[in-house]
């Protein structure tokens, strides 16, 4: 107790009074809309002037997502401030593949009115877009506060949370399912998808029962209603909170400046990036389009009609549409990118790939999504706050954070860690994933 208060001393002479740092919170907005005009920044409190959430979406955020694919990547994770809490994000991917910020919240845990004043914000700062898509690990309380707020906008599940629940609940069938699951969810034909379904019927149709109770359209790509390209996990919204790691013992005041630096400091460095690439498209899908011209110079390819094209691979074949962009592969049209088989084709037409590319790779998109720059936040002793601003009255929320120390991780699967599992031997058999209580098999001197 001693050491604690201690290190709560210390930690209040360097951050601030956390008390303080909620009145300061009017002030902040007051300023943060003044130097960023056209934020959408809300600022939510209970009858009694408690804090209950905040929701930041910056100008240069709202307009850099127009020139970006409408999939929006939310998650949220755990603060260790003296006043707990939750920070929930929305994130998507820029043209060059860069995680782009959109919004930020502070609430007081994820339950279902703070999601859905979330969504309620961001529909209010960003809109609804044609084929957009959420994607987020399966919380209840996300699944219902989109299907009320955005209940035009497909829901799709994270494929490895998804995976991570069939572990947990078929635990006999993990090792064979594992491969089968990620093939099923990134494939490209229902062809594929199909005979890959039909393995783990065979497997463990408990599992397929329960894909299909979740719905196939849910985490399955060919299956989708909008095309969600690689965009098969939050991770991207994983990664945004494992940038905040440190910044989660802060007070909400300094953590909210956290996040905007963070905004502040990748909007700076990928605009840096954009201005100097000498590239038609982003890093990443520059990156892809050359695999694929590699793979594409082993191919044959037999001329049908001025867009019709038969490419041999093998004694595979497939069937390439130029007009339509399509391929029999389905790589052309989901990733809206030449696949080998289509960059075979333009090669022998001797046409550039580029007008056969989504606008949402080009380094055209890339400079529009951060042609607004982020001036930094002027200091606090020079702010000028009008009077009304400094009367509003914002006390810190109800419950402070128990004495003793704090989690620095949340309890993670073993899975998760990177353990491996330690593997069963029989005694009776010497074979594996086995015991002695549930060996079949006949004991070696038996035989004799």
């Amino acid at each position: 107790m001693q050491a604690w208060r201690a290190k709560e001393a210390a930690l209040e002479l360097v951050w601030g009074d956390p008390i303080q740092s909620y009145a300061k919170l009017p002030s902040y907005f007051h300023i943060l809309e003044a130097t960023y005009p056209g934020s959408h920044i809300r600022l939510h409190k209970s009858e009694d002037d408690r804090f209950l959430y905040t929701f930041v979406a910056l100008f240069t955020s709202i307009k850099g997502w127009e020139y970006c694919r409408p999939i929006v990547v939310v998650d949220g994770t755990f603060l260790k401030g003296a006043y707990k809490g939750t920070l929930l994000t929305a994130n998507t991917l820029d043209a060059a593949g860069s995680i782009l910020p959109l919004a930020y919240a502070i609430v007081d845990s994820e339950n279902d009115a703070s999601w859905r004043w979330f969504f309620e914000q961001f529909r209010d700062a960003f809109g609804q877009r044609l084929e957009m898509c959420i994607v987020s690990d399966r919380h209840a309380s996300i699944i219902k506060a989109v299907s009320r707020v955005y209940d035009e906008v497909p829901h799709f599940a994270c494929m490895w949370h998804l995976l991570q629940n069939i572990m947990k609940n078929f635990r006999k069938s993990q090792q064979r399912v594992t491969e089968l699951f990620y093939s099923m969810a990134k494939t490209y034909t229902m062809t594929e998808f199909n005979q890959c379904m039909t393995i783990v019927e065979k497997i463990d149709k408990r599992i397929k029962d329960y894909l299909l109770n979740i719905g196939y359209n849910k985490w399955s790509r060919v299956h989708a209603e909008v095309n969600r390209t690689w965009m098969m996990t939050s991770n991207i919204a994983e990664s945004v909170n494992s940038r905040t790691r440190h910044a989660k013992v802060l007070t909400v005041l300094h953590l909210l400046e956290f996040m905007r630096q963070l905004v502040q400091k990748w909007n700076n460095n990928n605009r840096s990036k954009a201005t100097f690439s000498g590239f038609h498209l982003g890093k990443k899908y520059e990156n892809i389009l050359r695999r694929n011209k590699t793979a594409s110079e082993k191919l044959r390819v037999i001329e049908t009609n001025k867009y019709v094209y038969t490419v041999l691979d093998g004694i595979t074949q497939f069937t390439v549409c130029l007009h339509q962009r399509t391929c029999t592969c389905g790589r052309f049209q989901l990733d809206e990118l030449p696949c080998p088989h289509a960059l075979a084709v333009l090669t022998i037409k001797h046409t550039g790939y580029e007008k056969y590319c989504s606008d949402y790779y080009t380094r055209k998109n890339l400079l529009l999504t951060y042609q607004f720059q982020m001036d930094p936040l002027p200091d606090e002793s020079t702010w000028n706050t009008p009077t009304h601003v400094l009367e509003e009255v914002v006390l810190p929320p109800h419950g402070k954070r128990p004495p003793g120390r704090p989690k620095n991780k949340r309890h993670t699967q073993l899975r998760e860690d990177g353990f491996k599992k330690a593997k069963i031997t029989c005694s009776n058999c010497g074979q594996q994933d086995h015991n002695r209580k549930t060996c079949k098999n006949v004991r070696p001197y038996d035989q004799e």
